[in-house]
């Protein structure tokens, strides 16, 4: 048994010459919390569940998941590629049969026959018949019926109309209350993610620029409007200021008491996310118990 879902240490990929995907990332992510993986597009998301999964090797630096290798961990982790992979000529039917065999110790196939007929979808239909949201509803049936005590999920809600999005995530989140499961999924939806997630990564330029629980992260922030100039917020770590009228609105980094003449207020997730976003020369930020401890290095593997 482990406390640690995921644990990455200086995590490296490079592909071909020079070209960075993730380059020094390091964070912690306990078990059982549901975790947005957010960033801008090629900012290394889906190298980085690639990685979790056991799909590919680091160049260099280390990632354990559940406590031991990606690949020993396989059995334990279910994983949603963006693509959502399935055997065309299969039904849906067929497809969970099939998931049932590949999974004979853990396979919950009430789970995901809920997934599929809430969607109304028709379980002798093949898979080649199916629209891009059916495919992912039948993708997200088969990582919920394996009953994976970490789900991986890459941007496994984007081709699905909002209603759709908002019940299936309902599904999730109900089932990882109930079984304690641990939930990583990348997204672009922020205002989803702040419902539904409680622990952040988000990642851009290859490395991890925020990871924490969301409450620590955006109540380490406040969003301060007041006349500038931007000087007046010594000692505080500003992350980024705009002009507002006559003066400035700034996110910072709080560093003790805020002077007179400021309008505070704590940031939403989005203020923090596009912020931080805007301003890639900010300084990082990984809050209390998103760090890896320390351990040997025998205890943390590449991948086997």
């Amino acid at each position: 048994m482990t406390d640690t879902a995921l644990e990455a240490t200086a995590l490296t990929k490079r592909f071909g010459r020079g070209r960075y995907a993730l380059r020094d990332c390091t964070f912690r992510l306990p078990v059982g919390r549901v975790c947005a993986v957010v960033g801008p597009n090629g900012a290394g998301k889906s190298t980085l569940l690639a990685l979790a999964a056991g799909l590919d090797r680091p160049t260099s630096g280390t990632i354990s998941v559940l406590g031991t290798g990606p690949a020993r961990a396989r059995e334990r982790i279910a994983y949603v590629a963006q693509d959502k992979p399935l055997h065309p000529q299969l039904t849906i039917a067929g497809t969970l049969r099939l998931g049932a065999e590949l999974n004979a110790g853990s396979w919950d196939m009430e789970a995901a026959e809920r997934v599929i007929d809430d969607g109304g979808l028709d379980r002798t239909a093949r898979v080649r018949t199916l629209s891009g949201g059916q495919r992912t509803r039948v993708a997200l049936a088969l990582a919920l019926g394996k009953r994976a005590e970490l789900l991986l999920l890459d941007e496994p809600m984007a081709d699905l109309d909002p209603l759709a999005r908002h019940q299936l995530m309902g599904t999730l989140m109900a089932e990882a209350a109930e079984h304690g499961t641990t939930v990583v999924m990348s997204s672009h939806i922020v205002s989803e993610l702040a419902e539904a997630c409680d622990y952040l990564l988000l990642v851009s330029g290859g490395g991890i620029r925020l990871a924490g629980g969301i409450d620590d992260l955006t109540g380490a922030h406040r969003l301060v409007t007041g006349r500038g100039p931007a000087d007046r917020l010594h000692p505080h770590t500003v992350v980024e200021s705009r002009a507002a009228g006559r003066g400035l609105t700034a996110l910072i980094r709080t560093e003790g008491p805020i002077g007179d003449g400021w309008d505070v207020e704590e940031p939403s997730l989005e203020e923090l996310l596009l912020a931080h976003l805007r301003a890639p020369e900010a300084p990082p930020l990984l809050s209390p118990g998103s760090t890896p401890r320390e351990r040997g290095a025998q205890d943390l593997e590449v991948s086997a």
